[in-house]
């Protein structure tokens, strides 16, 4: 009787304790090219904030969709909004490492014209150091006082194999860890990103007409070779095949703007719908890391990028473990299918929950 006591002693001090003391979050880095106001990039890192299981460690800013200072500013202007200013917005890449716009031009006229080109694209060009008007206002914080790259090497040297790398933009900044500290790979926990495509089943033009063309891929070819190839330990990746799948609805949005919260508000307030604005792109790469239940079908493949400058520039590649080449590639584990139902659910939820306030 005695020892049964001490063992219900011990049992019940060891569920007080789970509960006093939360299982440790999971680090993650964001490295995002943080176009807003709204969509999916500042509900990217809405998503990873909002979950009570993730430690967010820091956002990084790379050009993109929009410019990065304009990013920098829609970043700093949405931890505003939602109370969580003590997560530090660093400044990455303004540029990628080897295209410019002048050659891209030159490029499109003699291959063809993308649908969309991101920071370049004429139906919103601006020059690049400027940030227009915000349309949710300008933020009073500042972004920290350091780069992108040695910020992503200072925390995988703080938290050694601890960390997750999410990559929802091209994948500059990580090109520019690497050639600081090529122990950065290594160092990372794993390697999450939204990019490249194989055989989305769509008739949007952007993939349409080139199954191979995924933004991100192409907006900087060379870095996102540069990161396949590092020695990560775990590479994962959603394309465009499955992103598609994906759609915010306005169902959706009226049930997340119901929670009365200033996020619910800022996602209801800056919705777009129709024209691609409502593909969940890296919503579904974020959540899935969160909840890997929300991918229904998996597979490998060794994957890099198109960087010979031809048609082909900045298209996805991808072999079988039989037909890779001898060049050094890494597998990567491809996310082909999902439950949306799940992922539509968790998304909402999220977004209609309190946020977690700074640890």
């Amino acid at each position: 009787m005695r020892y049964r006591r001490l063992r219900l002693a011990i049992a019940y001090t060891l569920v007080a304790s789970s509960l006093a003391w939360p299982q440790q979050r999971r680090k993650v880095i964001i490295d995002e090219d943080c176009s807003g106001p709204g969509g999916s990039n500042m509900q990217t890192l809405l998503l990873l904030i909002q979950s009570r299981d993730v430690d967010v460690l820091g956002i990084t800013v790379v050009s993109g969709d929009q410019w990065r200072d304009e990013e920098v500013a829609h970043a700093l202007r949405l931890l505003e909004i939602i109370d969580r200013t003590d997560i530090p917005v660093v400044s990455g890449a303004a540029f990628p490492l080897v295209r410019n716009r002048e050659e891209t031009l030159l490029w499109q006229e003699r291959y063809g014209k993308v649908s969309y080109a991101g920071a370049w694209d004429d139906r919103w060009w601006h020059e690049p150091f400027v940030v227009p008007p915000l349309p949710e206002g300008s933020p009073t914080t500042k972004p920290a006082n350091e780069d992108a790259a040695h910020f992503l090497v200072r925390m995988v040297h703080k938290y050694p194999h601890e960390v997750t790398i999410y990559e929802g933009g091209p994948m500059t900044n990580l090109a520019l860890a690497l050639a600081l500290d090529p122990q950065f790979a290594e160092l990372s926990q794993e390697l999450v990103f939204m990019g490249g495509s194989l055989n989305p089943q769509t008739s949007d033009p952007e993939f349409a007409n080139n199954p191979r063309h995924e933004f991100n891929f192409w907006f900087d070819p060379e870095a996102a070779q540069v990161v396949l190839r590092a020695p990560w330990k775990k590479i994962i990746c959603t394309p465009t095949d499955i992103s598609i799948k994906t759609r915010l609805t306005p169902e959706m949005v009226k049930r997340i703007a119901a929670s009365g919260t200033a996020l619910g508000h800022y996602i209801a307030r800056f919705f777009q719908q129709g024209q691609g604005y409502d593909y969940m792109w890296d919503e579904l790469a974020a959540a899935a890391w969160i909840d890997p239940s929300v991918i229904s079908k998996r597979e490998t493949r060794y994957m890099s990028v198109d960087v010979d400058r031809g048609a082909g520039y900045g298209n996805t590649l991808t072999w079988g473990e039989k037909d890779r080449p001898k060049v050094a590639v890494q597998p990567v584990e491809i996310e082909m299918d999902l439950d949306g139902e799940h992922f539509d659910d968790m998304f909402v939820r999220l977004m209609s929950a309190p946020t977690p306030p700074a640890h």
